[in-house]
C-alpha cells in the first residue's frame, strides 16, 4: 500500500515537472523584458576600464613579485651554509 502511494506521488511529481518548467520559462521571459541593457558605448567604456585595471594590477604584482623574489633570494644566500 505504501509503495502505491510512493509511486503515485512520484508520478504526480513527474507529471507536474513540465508545467513547472513552462512557468519558469514564462517568468524568465517576463523578467528579461524588464531588463535595461547598456548601450554599446557604455559596454565599450566599462570594458576599457576593466582591461586597464587588469593590466595595472598585473604590473603592480609583477613589481611586488620581483621585489619579494630578490629579498627572499638575499635571505637564502645570507643563511645558506658555505
Amino acid at each position: 500500500m505504501a509503495e502505491q502511494t510512493e509511486q503515485k506521488s512520484l508520478v504526480q511529481r513527474i507529471g507536474h515537472w513540465p508545467v513547472a518548467v513552462k512557468d519558469y520559462v514564462q517568468e524568465l521571459q517576463l523578467e528579461m523584458r524588464k531588463v535595461t541593457w547598456p548601450s554599446r558605448k557604455q559596454v565599450q567604456a566599462t570594458t576599457l576600464v576593466v582591461v586597464a585595471t587588469v593590466f595595472g594590477f598585473a604590473a603592480y604584482f609583477f613589481v611586488i613579485d620581483g621585489v619579494f623574489s630578490r629579498l627572499i633570494g638575499k635571505l637564502l644566500k645570507a643563511f645558506a651554509p658555505l
